[in-house]
């Protein structure tokens, strides 16, 4: 199967691309997908996550691996190293790691340690907790030998003094995607989360982010809250969210997925649940506002939805075919 480019993808137009996430698009079953992730750039995570599978890792390596990426790349200021800080200056990092079995380790508010997926996944292999917050957080990832480093980079200073000018905060929708450069290039990605599927069927997911640029301090998103960010289970799937991470939490929104997936809908069909259940619940509160939604079924099959148009996922298969699709959205601007 021939890899697809974003803009080919895009050509494909909302119906077909619908119809590849609900698994319909004639994928080989030799060929099953091994990886979906949130926006263009996942498709460069998923790259390293194959990699990792491909030298004997399990899909939870895969998931951290692919992590990883966006976490150490300092032209990334939503992930990581380059991370904007919050309006008080400070880069915060949140993230969440789970595995089919049950396991899962979180953490919030992190400062000082580039890699936050590996201190997630340190607190699900190495405590009997599942979330640990603040200068808590950062002192466990440093006796557990991580390296401490500043995270506010000059460039993400600089951003950060220029909006101090003005002090507003408007979330833009899409911004994943608007960032300079092309689609899936170094400067043009944010926060990442990402599903994989064993060859065995063995299921795993990540996600990893600094937030919301320029948010209060102490602020915790949706992202490394089990069921809101990020949910998995065994026999069922995966799902994970992006946007506004308020508007997830306030729902559960990958718990709500997973639940709808369990009850018997597609991936597909699951996420637009989610959506269109934010949507009447909130109404005018989120115009203008983004949310979307990734599903992985225990199956192999992808959904993915979104409250407005200009959500992308990547999706890599175990041979390697990468393709870069639109998700439909609940409404057109």
């Amino acid at each position: 199967m021939s890899a697809i480019t974003r803009r080919g993808a895009l050509g494909l137009g909302a119906t077909a691309a619908t119809a590849f996430a609900a698994g319909a698009a004639g994928a080989a079953p030799a060929d099953p997908i091994a990886l979906a992730s949130t926006w263009d750039f996942g498709k460069a995570a998923n790259e390293a996550a194959l990699a990792r599978f491909k030298a004997g890792g399990s899909a939870l390596d895969a998931v951290e691996a692919g992590a990883r990426v966006p976490e150490a790349d300092p032209t990334n200021h939503s992930v990581g190293y380059g991370g904007y800080p919050d309006r008080d200056g400070h880069v915060t990092l949140d993230a969440i790691i789970m595995d089919e079995d049950g396991r899962v380790g979180a953490v919030a508010a992190l400062e000082d340690v580039v890699h936050a997926i590996s201190v997630a996944r340190l607190v699900m292999e190495k405590t009997p907790h599942t979330l640990l917050v603040g200068e808590g957080a950062t002192r466990f990832a440093l006796d557990q030998g991580m390296k401490r480093t500043a995270l506010l980079t000059p460039e993400a200073e600089q951003a950060w003094r220029e909006w101090l000018k003005t002090a507003r905060y408007r979330p833009i929708a899409n911004s994943e995607n608007q960032l300079p450069g092309p689609p899936g290039s170094s400067r043009n990605h944010d926060t990442i989360g990402i599903l994989a599927r064993g060859l065995d069927g063995h299921l795993a997911a990540a996600c990893t982010t600094s937030g919301m640029a320029f948010k209060m301090r102490g602020r915790v998103g949706d992202s490394p809250q089990a069921g809101a960010g990020l949910f998995l289970e065994k026999g069922v799937g995966a799902a994970a969210s992006t946007g506004v991470g308020e508007e997830v939490t306030r729902i559960a929104g990958t718990a709500r997925v997973v639940a709808s997936m369990r009850a018997g809908l597609s991936p597909q069909a699951a996420c637009e649940e989610a959506v269109r259940h934010i949507a009447k619940l909130r109404g005018a509160a989120i115009k203008g506002l983004q949310v979307g939604f990734l599903a992985l079924g225990a199956d192999g099959s992808v959904g993915a939805y979104a409250l407005l148009p200009g959500f992308t996922y990547a999706v890599t298969r175990h041979s390697g075919a990468a393709e870069i699709l639109p998700s439909a959205s609940l409404f057109v601007a």
